[in-house]
């Protein structure tokens, strides 16, 4: 990559294009330079994570912490299984998958994309 794409910066509402990376409008579908059609906003962090997935796994399953082994927080995931009997893991775990439901990608990211 040559020091001209290297040096370039986004501002808000930009976004760099997936396949030639020009500097595009983020609600852009097709890239006006190379014609390539963007990839719609995910719910997947960098780290492959998906908010969507950790949601519907603390609504079926969380009461014994899958969805916090999930997202990399191992200790947590072992305290709901010591605790999974008392069933004050699963009401706390049904909580938390209505809100990684609810939650902007943005926030899912910067709270879970880098683990």
């Amino acid at each position: 990559m040559d020091n001209k794409l290297q040096n370039r910066v986004k501002s808000e509402g930009e976004m760099f294009c997936s396949d030639c990376g020009e500097v595009i409008s983020s609600k852009a579908e097709i890239c006006p330079k190379c014609g390539v059609r963007q990839k719609s906003s995910s719910t997947q962090a960098p780290n492959g994570k998906n908010k969507v997935a950790a949601g519907v796994l603390a609504l079926l399953v969380g009461g014994i912490g899958v969805h916090k082994f999930y997202l990399g927080q191992i200790g947590w995931g072992v305290i709901y299984l010591l605790f999974f009997w008392t069933f004050i893991p699963a009401i706390v775990a049904f909580v938390e998958g209505i809100l990684f439901l609810v939650m902007s990608d943005e926030e899912f990211v910067r709270k879970y994309g880098h683990r």
